[in-house]
């Protein structure tokens, strides 16, 4: 569970890299299938976050680390839960601006804040290490993706179930015709951040602090979401010091649609035109207009007119926001939204509310990072 003030700061719209898109390959940092999903990754990883880079390093010596000596993309496709999702891992050029709306390469579906992405950013830079990538979604080429069946039609260097039960499979790509297929196939596409936006920003922060520098890249996943979709979940909401009524007269002064429905129905009441309130006694359904999402419709026409909102709270998973509901603590569902959306927003250039959306199911931590660090070592 997410708990954001009521009134948060100002949000910001991260820049972009001016076209074409460039993706450099790096010397891949990984960590045991021992390691990964490990609770002590979580720890090392933790503060004093200058003393990062050397808990590697002796995780290198104990042989829980492996730093690959020559640069490469890779292709990581993991399963999960019977997902299979794929994409290419490498570090996005960072150096130049987009200075106009047809220049820009990168888009966020929603916004930033700037204290979150400023101490990121002297997080990443105290480790000297991309724990992980930022999850990028686009609409591939045929041609990138035949390009990636070849690929994967070999034998990976690295296949083996980590500590989570997430399966993983991993490719070095470092034949020249096969980088230029990718640098080729990807110049021109546009790329929607799924997971990692204040991420993305603080790699934008450090470029700007740092250029000429390995901080000109920042470590990405390219996920084609007409090859190996994402699932879209739902993320469910709670507002604190807000009943059911304060909520029903919100929605009045707006003139929604508004109609009671028994518990077993609110549920499946959930669409893309409509979502569901509920106080844990007494649940309504809430019709949406055509050119809003549900979403949109929350935040957007009717959380500015709520009356004693104490902030809200966000879940992703209907059980835990029903959990929170009572009588002073009223519970939205809100329905998966679909790609249409997102896209529709890139198109449109504008962000949605936070948390919008759930992107499932992400990679787990460790089974490739980047070191700014080696990238200042001599490879062979």
């Amino acid at each position: 569970m997410h708990v954001s003030d009521s009134t948060p700061s100002h949000v910001e719209v991260p820049a972009s890299p001016a076209a074409p898109v460039l993706l450099h390959p790096f010397r891949g940092v990984r960590l045991s299938p021992r390691r990964i999903a490990h609770p002590a990754v979580a720890r090392a990883f933790a503060r004093p976050y200058n003393e990062v880079a050397q808990r590697l390093l002796e995780w290198q010596d104990e042989g829980y680390v492996d730093v690959d000596q020559s640069p490469a993309l890779y292709l990581h496709e993991y399963t999960v839960t019977g997902m299979t999702i794929r994409g290419i891992v490498g570090t996005l050029d960072l150096s130049t601006r987009a200075l106009n709306d047809a220049e820009r390469t990168v888009y966020a579906h929603e916004g930033i804040h700037a204290e979150q992405t400023a101490e990121l950013a002297t997080r990443m830079f105290e480790m000297g290490v991309n724990p992980a990538p930022i999850l990028l979604v686009h609409h591939g080429t045929q041609a990138l993706r035949q390009m990636l069946d070849t690929v994967s039609s070999r034998a990976p260097q690295h296949e083996y179930e980590d500590r989570s039960g997430q399966l993983n499979r991993l490719w070095r790509i470092e034949d020249a015709e096969e980088i230029a297929v990718v640098t080729h196939q990807l110049s021109a596409t546009q790329l929607m951040i799924a997971d990692g936006h204040h991420r993305y920003a603080a790699y934008l922060r450090l470029q700007e602090q740092n250029p000429g520098t390995p901080w000109d890249r920042g470590l990405v996943m390219v996920v084609d979401q007409d090859d190996t979709p994402f699932f879209l979940g739902a993320i469910h909401r709670t507002f604190p010091g807000v009943t059911l009524t304060a909520l029903s007269d919100a929605l009045r002064s707006i003139g929604a649609e508004v109609t009671a429905v028994s518990p077993d129905g609110g549920i499946s009441a959930l669409n893309a035109s409509s979502w569901v309130a509920t106080d844990g006694t007494s649940w309504i359904q809430v019709r949406v207009e055509a050119n809003r999402s549900p979403v949109e419709h929350l935040h957007l026409d009717v959380v500015p007119r709520l009356q004693g909102a104490a902030g809200v709270a966000h879940h992703h998973t209907v059980d835990e926001a029903l959990q929170h509901a009572g009588v002073g603590q009223v519970a939205v569902l809100l329905p998966a939204p679909g790609y249409d959306l997102l896209d529709r927003a890139m198109d449109e250039g504008r962000l949605l509310p936070e948390k919008a959306t759930s992107f499932q199911p992400k990679p787990n931590i460790g089974v490739l990072m980047r070191s700014a660090d080696s990238e200042l070592l001599p490879t062979r």
